[in-house]
């Protein structure tokens, strides 16, 4: 056990550990990372810290945890957890973000940022004990090969009810491209998953199958000016709840977007060739509803994957027997693991789901390289036992499961597919680029990859189908939803702050006792596009990597026949700011 020195009476610090010493060094927080959090700070990090050119699986790339800037305070969906580092699938910059426990836990223990550098120099798996004591490796060799939902009994069982855990699946272990990194839930339910672009993988390289987070002892992050901040509470929480679309959200969850895809001709269907699915009423939003209301048990159509969330936009899917399936069963999942795949049973949705998130994976990217596989041949449209048993190869870890398990981009070039969904090596969100062409702009130059949440525009007024004016739309939107994972405010915030911008400044200068103004969203987002730019081109990304597909630009995706035909030229502007 390292102890905690008397520099943690501080408000907050940086935990650097070494992981091959198995150490823990306390940081003063330098001055440049002190008006940024979550994916900023990410960012921030690994521009000061870890070279462009590194290794994702090396010794010099870091594991990072990182609270957003409101993060602490069970302020509602604003407790989430960046986790960041070089992707071993984009070979560039990585933020991923979960809800669940871990974020409001390590600012109770006061930690600005957790950095996990070196790598072990033999193989072995620990647990990464974190407490007011300091820290503690803990062997965790039972754990080993052990699925998500098995490994996070046993660390409840051995730790208690009362902390947070974050830890990675089989998929993690084989150090897959697409391994994320698993956090629990109020409930203690491992299923809220920091996705996209490997950190799984990063996570193994250092040797860790878990991290618990006890913050037993702790305290709350210091309120500079309590009243304040409540006030802006109430009136961000007034302007979230009044909004029509919390409601919707709460009623049907992230799958009530899927008839506005479907709308667009943008629900992707069959490895991205079609934007209509004939059977989309079996998938719909309105009919998971209704089928988990019918069903009884332990279904439940409204969830909170935070503590404190009034969104509630989670939910619990229950089989036949009212029995939990999964939890969540969300848009992205049935769009690239039902629609995508020609599936349109949601059981047989669910049950992919459940297996995704137990091998520790993202349901994204495997979605993707299954819909690849099943253009090779390897699988049916329309089969879920089909789909089911490529994930039983990716468990197994044969050869053909390790490489689905390295997600599309790597699956089409292996089988040798041209029609791969994907940009920097990463596969696209449930949403067909050629019909709403401004989140088309998003995939294209987000240093992310392709990433929905990284700038989605299909809520913005405009005609979607028209190449001109897209890449200023997807510009905002892209500053917005950086400056949202800098607070550590889930992207569906912007119901309540798009309606009371002044509660952002407010609640900012109340928790810090700074001086920020009404921008203060579009300057963190701004400069966590900034960071992340120079850490891609250290890395050695062009403007020819900010492209979609080829294909794209070419075949037109029905029902509208439409491409990608957003001009390189407005592609190139998106950061002139």
């Amino acid at each position: 056990m390292s102890e905690i020195s008397e520099i943690t009476k501080g408000d907050s610090l940086i935990w650097r550990i070494n992981v091959r010493e198995q150490s823990l060094k306390l940081e003063i927080v330098p001055e440049s990372w002190l008006k940024i959090g979550g994916r900023a700070l990410v960012a921030r990090i690994l521009v000061d810290e870890v070279p462009g050119t590194c290794e994702p699986l090396g010794h010099k790339n870091k594991l990072l945890f990182t609270p957003g800037l409101l993060v602490g305070h069970m302020l509602s969906s604003c407790d989430r957890i960046s986790v960041g580092g070089k992707s071993p699938l984009t070979g560039g910059v990585k933020e991923a973000n979960a809800g669940g426990t871990t974020g409001l836990q390590m600012a109770y223990l006061g930690i600005k940022a957790l950095i996990l550098e070196d790598k072990p120099e033999k193989h072995g798996w620990w647990v990464l004990r974190l407490s007011t004591q300091g820290i503690s490796f803990d062997p965790a060799y039972d754990l080993s090969g052990k699925g998500v939902f098995e490994a996070a009994l046993q660390l409840i069982s051995r730790y208690g009810e009362k902390v947070a855990i974050a830890l990675i699946g089989p998929g993690g272990e084989m150090q897959l491209s697409t391994a994320g990194i698993q956090n629990l839930d109020k409930e203690k339910l491992p299923s809220r998953i920091a996705a996209r672009g490997g950190l799984g993988a990063v996570m193994a390289s250092k040797g860790i199958k878990a991290i618990v987070v006890d913050a037993q002892g702790g305290r709350k992050p210091p309120l500079v000016d309590p009243d304040a901040f409540k006030q802006a509470q109430k009136a961000f929480t007034k302007a979230l709840l009044a909004h029509p679309q919390t409601a919707v959200y709460r009623d049907y969850g992230t799958a009530a977007v899927g008839r506005m895809a479907l709308g667009f001709g943008a629900l992707p269907t069959r490895n991205f060739s079609e934007g209509h699915f004939e059977d989309f009423e079996t998938v719909s939003g309105e009919y998971l509803r209704d089928v988990i209301l019918e069903r009884g048990g332990e279904g439940e159509t409204t969830h909170a994957c935070m503590p404190g969330c009034s969104i509630r936009c989670s939910n619990n899917y229950a089989d036949k027997s009212g029995k939990s399936l999964v939890s969540p069963l969300e848009y992205e999942t049935i769009g690239l693991m039902g629609t995508n795949l020609g599936i349109s049973d949601l059981d047989e949705i669910a049950r992919l789901n459940w297996e995704v998130n137990d091998l520790g994976l993202d349901s994204i990217d495997i979605g993707a390289a299954l819909g690849v596989a099943a253009e090779a041949g390897f699988m049916k449209f329309g089969d879920g036992q089909g789909a089911l048993k490529l994930l039983h190869e990716i468990r197994q870890g044969t050869p053909l499961g390790r490489i689905i398990g390295q997600g599309a981009a790597i699956t089409g070039k292996v089988l040798g597919i041209e029609h791969v969904p994907a940009v920097k090596g990463q596969a696209m969100s449930a949403y067909e680029p050629r019909a709403i062409k401004g989140t088309g702009v998003t995939y294209a130059t987000s240093p992310q990859g392709a990433d929905h949440t990284s700038g989605l525009t299909i809520r913005a007024k405009i005609d979607h189908l028209d190449p001109k004016g897209q890449a200023d739309v997807s510009r905002t939107v892209q500053i917005n939803m950086a400056g949202y994972d800098t607070l550590g405010a889930c992207i569906f915030t912007g119901f309540g702050f798009s309606t009371a911008p002044e509660a952002i400044r407010d609640l900012i200068n109340a928790r810090y006792g700074w001086n920020v103004g009404l921008d203060f969203l579009q300057v963190l987002g701004r400069e966590s596009l900034k960071l992340e730019r120079e850490f891609n081109r250290r890395a050695g990304f062009t403007q020819a990597d900010d492209r979609l597909p080829e294909w794209m630009t070419r075949e037109p995706l029905p029902p509208h026949n439409a491409v990608f035909d957003v001009s390189e030229e407005d592609l190139d502007g998106v950061f002139n700011w």
